[in-house]
């Protein structure tokens, strides 16, 4: 190629990613080595080498370097419920989808390793921050809730089926915290969960049997 030929928008955007990716995979390794609150940022733009300037425009917060899918697990439960098809709860599709997010190991629904895990129950930053995550996703699932039943954001009923989902949502996901600081594998917590998470969903049962129900 020409070193003057502007590169096509299709290779910008695979740069982007690719260096995105290679930030965010220093800063993994540099907060597991040694710790979130001791890392710095000029430190993971030397080893990626970067301008630190380059890190912050792709990573706003330290934080995001830490949690880079804030936003995918801020809106899945939402994004669930939205998408129910006809005949199902929110209960019902939630439920399902929990299900195969276990049976998928998925790192978005807690599988991330114990090394990763470990780094982040060390962090009180990452543990404030992870709270605050829980906390938007049932906002935003208030809203989907809300939203799918023409019912006012505001009114108790949204807000209260939110809260307990989002609440049974938030015990599982520390229980797969607590598995994996505890040594077990992955396929080994996915069982357990695929045992454990159809009790907890149960326990809504009674509450949220019929509610929202599409027709």
């Amino acid at each position: 190629m020409d070193q003057n030929t502007t590169p096509a928008p299709g290779l910008r955007e695979t740069k982007k990613r690719e260096t995105r990716q290679l930030i965010s995979d220093q800063a993994t390794r540099l907060f597991i080595e040694r710790g979130f609150e001791h890392t710095t940022i000029a430190e993971i733009a030397d080893a990626a080498r970067v301008a630190k300037k380059t890190v912050t425009n792709y990573f706003p917060r330290k934080e995001d370097l830490a949690l880079d899918h804030q936003d995918e697990f801020v809106a899945a439960l939402a994004a669930t419920v939205t998408a129910r098809g006809a005949g199902e709860t929110p209960l019902t599709a939630l439920r399902h989808a929990f299900l195969a997010a276990v049976a998928a190991q998925d790192p978005v629904a807690g599988f991330a390793g114990q090394a990763f895990t470990r780094m982040i129950a060390d962090s009180p930053t990452l543990t404030a921050c992870l709270r605050g995550l829980h906390d938007r996703r049932e906002e935003a699932l208030t809203a989907a809730l809300a939203g799918t039943t023409d019912t006012p954001p505001d009114d108790i009923t949204p807000r209260t089926a939110a809260a307990l989902l989002g609440g049974v949502h938030r015990v599982l996901f520390n229980r797969i915290q607590e598995l994996t600081l505890a040594g077990r594998a992955n396929p080994e917590i996915a069982e357990v969960l695929a045992r454990e998470a159809p009790r907890a969903f149960d326990l809504l049962t009674p509450a949220l049997a019929e509610y929202g129900r599409r027709p």
